[in-house]
C-alpha cells in the first residue's frame, strides 16, 4: 500500500468552503502517479516504453467534507489485476484518521498503436509488482 498526502488548495473549494467533488478524482490521479513512481514504473518510464494507461472507470463514495487547508492522506493499493485491467482502491482520510472518501479507478495498458498490452507476457516485472497484496 502506498500513502500519498495532499494539502487542500483554496481553489479546490466551492462557495461554501468545501472541496468540490471533482477534485477527489484529481487526487486519485495524483496518488496513482505517486504509487507508480514508488514501485519504479512512473509515467516517464511507461511512456518511454510506448505505453499509456488510460482511465476506464472511476467510482467515489464521499463520506465527510474536506476544506482548505486540510491535509488528506490517500492510501492507494491494487485491488485487482489479472494482466489487462488494473483496479486501484483509494481510502482518503483527514488528519484525525476519519475516512472522507472511498474510491476506485480502473485502467488498462495500451501500446503506441492503441492495442491492449498483455502485461504478464510483455512486462512480467511490472505484472508481478501489480499483484494485489494478500
Amino acid at each position: 500500500m502506498s500513502q500519498y498526502k495532499h494539502t487542500v488548495n483554496y481553489y479546490e473549494t466551492d462557495k461554501m468552503g468545501i472541496v468540490h467533488h471533482s477534485n477527489y478524482i484529481r487526487w486519485m490521479e495524483e496518488a496513482r502517479v505517486d504509487f507508480l513512481n514508488k514501485i519504479g514504473w512512473g509515467f516517464d518510464k511507461l511512456e518511454s516504453l510506448g505505453m499509456v494507461s488510460p482511465v476506464t472507470a472511476v467510482e467515489c463514495k464521499y463520506k465527510l467534507p474536506t476544506r482548505f487547508p486540510e491535509e488528506v492522506f490517500i492510501d492507494a493499493h491494487v485491488e485487482e489485476f489479472r494482466g489487462v485491467r488494473l483496479k486501484l482502491k483509494y481510502i482518503m482520510k483527514n488528519s484525525e484518521g476519519q475516512v472522507v472518501c472511498e474510491a476506485a479507478s480502473e485502467h488498462c495498458f495500451l501500446d503506441a498503436n492503441g492495442r491492449v498490452i498483455k502485461m504478464e507476457r510483455d512486462y512480467p516485472e511490472l505484472f508481478k509488482l501489480l499483484q494485489p497484496e494478500e
